[in-house]
């Protein structure tokens, strides 16, 4: 039997560790109980069940742990929501059909325990919504971030236009991620330059339409780990691989590694209240700093990668995270200035 709102589950899947593992001991640290769940063993090897009934709305998991009722959940760290893995043999009809019915029940799981009131980092909903690029960029401008000019099209002459209007310095990436980790598979897409010779290779907008953005002159670029109140900032400098001068991601291993960084105090004020917003707990944004010193935004990913920062810069944002999901109220929606040293 699991005390009353003591458990704190740690979604995630089965490849994803470091980060994981140093939330649970700083959860564990503070008094309360973490519980890993790879959410890619649902339904084969995790079981959640959800019941509405009158006078009853309860939710119920179970593990290899045991069983756990939802009334003895404190809170919810969504660190991942991967695919359930489901049997490859079965037919593909039905296949895709178990997979559809197995994330609408966790889903419905989810929202069980959020309704019961356990804390969710990030809440529910709030997530998937501060993804969209768009709103981010507009929502950045009106709390008076700078943001680079950008086009999203699938018309070639207005991205034609727009190379002319950021002086054919332009650079293009995509609205949503097609891979949810920092280790690029065979379908993840860098932020690459376009010059005047790809411009008579749009034909591919046909299918998708792009972002395009001027492309930013980079002193340095920031990765800024927002949680509640407190900002913890790495930076890194690119400029010496020659394949991550664009995108930092794609440089060889060695070429370039974190370092301490600074974020002014103005700026860290306006991403707090971006984050908030958003209404996330949680948020990981993208700066790059200019030769002249000016800080340009460029998006903020709620559920962005915190790990490198902590492993190489010890910037402590696993028990940061860890004192959120513990926390007995609530943190606020506008939080007050602050920002973390390393």
């Amino acid at each position: 039997m699991f005390p009353a709102r003591d458990i704190v589950l740690l979604f995630t899947h089965s490849g994803d560790h470091y980060t994981v593992d140093r939330v649970a001991q700083e959860v564990s640290r503070r008094g309360a109980l973490p519980l890993r769940i790879d959410t890619d063993g649902f339904p084969s090897e995790v079981s959640l069940t959800t019941a509405v009934e009158p006078g009853r709305n309860a939710v119920t998991l179970r593990t290899s742990s045991g069983e756990v009722p939802g009334d003895a959940v404190r809170a919810v760290w969504l660190r991942r929501l991967a695919p359930p893995r489901i049997d490859e043999a079965l037919d593909p009809v039905w296949r895709q059909g178990c997979m559809a019915e197995s994330v609408a029940a966790l889903e419905g799981f989810l929202e069980g325990l959020e309704a019961a009131g356990c804390r969710f980092i990030n809440p529910l909903g709030a997530g998937q919504a501060a993804t969209h690029k768009l709103k981010q960029l507009r929502l950045a401008r009106s709390l008076g971030l700078e943001v680079p000019r950008t086009l999203v099209s699938n018309d070639p002459a207005r991205v034609r236009s727009f190379f002319e209007r950021v002086e054919h310095r332009m650079v293009a990436k995509m609205l949503t991620p097609l891979s949810q980790s920092m280790e690029a598979g065979p379908s993840f897409v860098y932020t690459s330059v376009i010059g005047p010779e790809h411009l008579e290779e749009l034909e591919g907008l046909r299918y998708s339409p792009m972002v395009f953005q001027e492309r930013i002159d980079k002193a340095r670029e920031l990765r800024v780990v927002i949680v509640g109140r407190r900002c913890f900032v790495g930076a890194i400098n690119a400029s010496g691989s020659e394949a991550g001068q664009v995108d930092w991601r794609r440089a060889a291993p060695g070429e370039c590694g974190w370092e301490p960084g600074e974020l002014p105090q103005a700026v860290a004020v306006r991403l707090q209240r971006m984050v908030a917003a958003l209404g996330l707990v949680y948020g990981a944004a993208d700066l790059i700093v200019t030769p002249d010193g000016r800080h340009v935004f460029l998006e903020v990913n709620p559920g962005g990668e915190w790990g490198m920062l902590e492993h190489e810069l010890g910037l402590p944002i696993a028990a940061a995270l860890a004192e959120a999901l513990v926390a007995e109220e609530r943190l606020p929606r506008q939080p007050q200035p602050a920002q973390e040293s390393p």
